[in-house]
């Protein structure tokens, strides 16, 4: 089932599609990846959810990649006696650590950790950023506050700090649980949320191990100052626009997206634009004019992947919200534009023998207009970096191991195919022409690029190419 785009598509689960046969019809419109939110989902249901897409994934024979997306620790304030006040610009309002039910002058937060970590001057943002309140005063239990921005606040409302660097880990105790049940379910991508720092992404990969690649949820401004901290030791970035509208001006967040998106694609990590893509598709069966030039943007841009939220997990029309980004990623990679823009941000290769080949792949390809570049790849790697130069031809993925298949359905322009590794030199060329044939992404008497590592089977040992005439016995078993 070959992709005419290379951008990836995230599809969130939820009520409007948890069922398997929305979750085949998803796939079938367009959704490379499918994304479960455990801030709702129980293991129980996730251990479902997973079920139904990996027997989808039977049914296609092509892998599909599950992102579980963890909660993170929630900051919020306690209750109120009469259940929400209505806060006044200009006045002063105190949080404290005392238990008592808030009222109009005070409320409990009961987060000692922010008591010790707020300055004086420092932003605190209430219910998703729509009352905003500056500290003017610190001490161990309390914290003096005047209101800017004015608005009624209830019971158990969020709290955020963007000018605050909180000593919290990105790991609630819900969240090891949740990542504990995921990974024994066997899922390809966690997602962290509240990441501030890089160490919070060693963390969970000393609890992955391995069993599944660690995607970086870019929300907070402190996660945007260490982003190439960040960049080094996650495997992939996601801007979540959503939550970094919230923490900083609303302007800004264009910019940091394309930011993140260059700094992603130099560094050869995948990197997903998230939050509101296609909003208005919650209720309406087609978006506005202004979504599908934010989703054509991401792309531009060359993004390896747009995701859908809300909009397929309890939308009205979850299968045409994806089948709609598929039809936008189609056309923007067909205009002459996009090949100029994608070309134009291309970045030197590292100093690797890997990055060279991949470089010198890309060339190869480009200048003799060859229909595939075909990688042999164990873990991965070697279709990244071949990904990370962006060539005009297909990239198809060759590996013997289904979880790499399933991660690189997240990585852009790569098709993989799951297939038991090569014998020999000979065999590689041979298998690498039936199966680009097969897939429809060569004919006979076209040429293809080999690229893979020698000896055969050994992770990161990218360094060999191969030129091959895809014959008519391509098509004879």
């Amino acid at each position: 089932m070959r992709r005419l785009r290379r951008t990836k598509i995230v599809a969130t689960l939820g009520p409007a599609s948890s069922d398997r046969a929305v979750i085949a019809n998803l796939f079938k419109a367009g959704a490379d990846v499918f994304r479960i939110n455990m801030s709702h989902t129980t293991h129980e249901r996730m251990r479902e959810l997973v079920a139904s897409i990996r027997a989808v994934e039977t049914d296609s024979g092509r892998p599909i990649g599950i992102l579980v997306d963890l909660q993170g620790p929630k900051l919020r304030v306690g209750t109120f006696a009469d259940g929400a006040v209505t806060l006044e610009k200009g006045a002063a309002f105190t949080l404290d650590a005392d238990k008592a039910a808030g009222d109009g002058a005070r409320v409990q937060l009961p987060h000692p950790e922010i008591f010790a970590a707020i300055e004086v001057g420092h932003a605190l943002l209430l219910d998703d950023g729509k009352i905003r309140l500056t500290a003017t005063e610190v001490a161990r239990d309390r914290i003096v506050t005047r209101v800017v921005v004015g608005g009624k606040l209830s019971d158990r409302k969020g709290v955020s700090l963007p000018d605050t660097v909180i000593p919290v880990p990105a790991l609630a105790d819900k969240d090891r649980s949740d990542l504990e049940a995921a990974l024994d379910a066997g899922i390809d991508w966690v997602a962290l949320s509240f990441v501030q720092r890089p160490e919070d992404v060693a963390e969970a990969k000393k609890i992955t191990r391995g069993r599944a690649a660690v995607l970086v949820k870019v929300e907070k401004p402190q996660a945007v100052n260490r982003l190439a901290e960040i960049l080094d030791v996650t495997d992939a970035l996601m801007v979540a626009r959503g939550d970094l509208g919230v923490e900083m001006p609303l302007e800004r967040v264009p910019g940091v997206q394309k930011q993140m998106t260059r700094a992603s694609r130099r560094a050869g990590k995948p990197v997903v634009v998230a939050t509101q893509m296609l909003e208005s598709m919650i209720t309406a069966p087609v978006p506005t004019r202004a979504e599908v030039s934010d989703v054509a943007t991401a792309i531009f841009e060359g993004a390896d992947a747009v995701m859908l939220s809300a909009e397929s997990a309890a939308g009205q029309y979850p299968v045409e919200a994806v089948a709609t980004m598929n039809r936008i990623a189609e056309e923007v990679e067909r205009d002459p534009l996009y090949r100029t823009i994608i070309d134009s941000q291309h970045s030197d290769p590292e100093a690797t023998g890997a990055d060279a080949i991949a470089s010198a792949a890309r060339g190869i390809a480009d200048t003799l207009d060859l229909a595939a570049v075909v990688c042999w790849t164990f873990s991965g790697s070697t279709a990244l970096r071949v990904a990370r130069e962006r060539p005009q031809s297909p990239i198809v993925a060759i590996s013997p191991k289904l979880s790499t298949g399933r991660r690189l359905s997240l990585v852009w322009g790569v098709h993989c195919i799951v297939a038991e590794d090569a014998h020999d030199l000979d065999d590689m060329v041979d298998r690498a022409c039936r199966l680009a044939f097969k897939d429809g992404f060569a004919k006979a008497g076209q040429r293809v690029i080999i690229v893979a590592g020698v000896p055969l089977g050994t992770p990161g040992a990218t360094n060999m190419l191969r030129i091959a005439f895809v014959g008519a016995e391509a098509g004879r078993e």
